[in-house]
Formats: C-alpha cells, sequence, structure tokens
C-alpha cells in the first residue's frame, strides 16, 4: 500500500453521511474501507483493482479508508470481518461487502451496485 493511500484518520459515519447529503443529486459520496492484512501480493491488488474502478466509475466520489488488521485486529469485529482482503461499502447505504482482490471488474460493480445484475 503506498502511504498516500492511507487516510490520516477514520471520519465517522456521521460526518461522510453529512458530505454525502450535501452533494448536488448525482453526485453521491461513496464511502469504502478496504480490510487487508499486511502488504500482501492479495490486499496490494485489491487496493490497485479498487482505485482503478472507483475513478473509472465514480471519479472524485469516492473515499477509501485503509484497515490493516495486522496493526489493528480489533477492527475486524466492527464489520465482522472474516476473510481478507474484504471490502465494505459504508455508503451509500445498504452496506455491501465483497471478499477477494477485486480483480473481476464486473462481479465487484455488481457487488457495489453499480451495475444490475446479468
Amino acid at each position: 500500500m503506498t502511504e498516500d493511500a492511507l487516510m490520516t484518520g477514520p471520519l465517522s459515519l456521521a460526518e461522510i453521511a453529512s458530505a454525502a447529503a450535501n452533494q448536488p443529486t448525482g453526485e453521491q459520496q461513496w464511502a469504502l474501507r478496504l480490510y487487508t492484512a499486511g502488504p500482501t501480493p492479495k490486499s496490494i491488488a485489491a487496493f490497485n483493482n479498487l482505485k482503478r474502478i472507483c475513478e473509472e466509475y465514480m471519479p472524485g466520489r469516492y473515499d477509501i479508508e485503509v484497515v490493516d488488521l495486522m496493526q489493528n485486529p480489533r477492527l475486524a469485529k466492527e464489520d465482522q470481518i472474516v476473510a481478507v482482503p474484504t471490502l465494505v461499502r459504508k455508503l451509500p447505504q445498504p452496506l455491501r461487502k465483497i471478499i477477494g482482490d477485486l480483480s473481476d471488474t464486473e462481479r465487484a460493480l455488481v457487488g457495489l451496485q453499480l451495475r444490475p445484475r446479468a
């Protein structure tokens, strides 16, 4: 993971929801949390794939928080993480989870509800 990919501190869900509510229609803000277990090849691939998807399908409308469970294992309980890497879409609601490195773009888009199921 690159250091610029990590946020200085997580925003609360209320702060993110407030910011999203102030966005113009069609400019909904996405709050994404990627759980990893250190800088493994799968974790790095998941981050790179997520960044690519965000830039292509929701440019400028997303926040990515990377949570390294090797450094903060207690954070896995909050979102009931059982495997890594796992992406959690906090906003827009409802909460959604995708397990894996997000290399299957179509599956990731359906999981994020950016594209309907085929």
